[in-house]
């Protein structure tokens, strides 16, 4: 059998797929080739180094950040749950999990407005004990992680059902306990899984708008992230938007760009 060259495309494919496939390719490049003709790059610095460009890039990150830990502390046992255990009503409970997915993310906004609100199900409690949720840079951090959650839960369960369960067998078998068993084989057995979907859930709540605008509002240093900053930028300085969503997109390639790096680096 002769070797396939370096760098050959494995055939097998219909020839007919390949253009349909590079539409699609297309249709993503092709709006981001727009977007970099379309930069005042002698005036760029200046446009993305404003005062208030400067407070929601670094809201965005530090809210990105917090909402990413949470989606990992609360994803990954709801990951665990969904791949390990069978039980009645699992299947609709996964599918509510997966709910913001599909979920307009204004109505994302609504839903946890009329439940954290000051006259929501649970912000009217919390509004007695002086504690205000909404319209606060928690508000933010709640609507990221809202909207984030399906994205690691998805990835994790995928790489925890591909993994299977012999090696925790194994293990459980040898006398470990179950928590042994979670932090020194499942979790390493998963860790690139668990990675790319971290990876996502930044992304994603670096991005999220809708439920942040509907549930926290736009308040400069406070709950105005860089993607409400685009927005109202875009209705008075159309070229301080695009440079602005020249650096949120830059910073979202670099993210996934670096995960995809480590995880390949972790496969050697």
């Amino acid at each position: 059998m002769t070797a396939r060259p370096p760098g050959r495309i494995p055939a097998g494919l219909p020839a007919w797929i390949y253009v349909p496939a590079a539409a699609g390719g297309l249709l993503v490049v092709l709006p981001l080739v727009g977007m970099l003709a379309g930069v005042d790059w002698s005036n760029f610095v200046a446009l993305v180094t404003s005062e208030s460009s400067l407070a929601a890039l670094e809201l965005s990150l530090k809210t990105a950040s917090v909402s990413t830990m949470l989606c990992v502390v609360l994803g990954v046992p709801m990951a665990m749950v969904s791949a390990r255990c069978s039980f009645p009503g699992l299947a609709a409970l996964r599918a509510l999990v997966l709910l913001p997915l599909v979920l307009p993310p204004v109505v994302g906004g609504l839903a946890l407005l009329y439940t954290f609100g000051r006259k929501g199900l649970i912000g009217r409690h919390l509004e007695v004990a002086g504690i205000q949720i909404a319209f606060s840079t928690t508000a933010v951090v709640l609507a990221q992680t809202f909207v984030a959650l399906p994205f690691l839960v998805i990835s994790l369960e995928g790489a925890l059902r591909t993994a299977g369960r012999r090696y925790e067998a194994v293990a459980a078998t040898l006398g470990a306990r179950p928590t042994t068993v979670l932090r020194r084989v499942t979790v390493p057995l998963v860790l690139p899984g668990l990675v790319s979907g971290a990876v996502l859930a930044f992304a994603r709540a670096l991005g999220e708008f809708g439920a942040t605008l509907t549930f926290a509002g736009s308040l400069q240093g406070v709950t105005r992230t860089l993607p409400l900053e685009i927005y109202l930028q875009r209705e008075t300085d159309p070229e301080a938007a695009v440079a602005l969503s020249l650096v949120l997109v830059a910073v979202a390639v670099a993210i996934v760009l670096g995960a995809r790096t480590r995880r390949a680096a972790g496969a050697l």
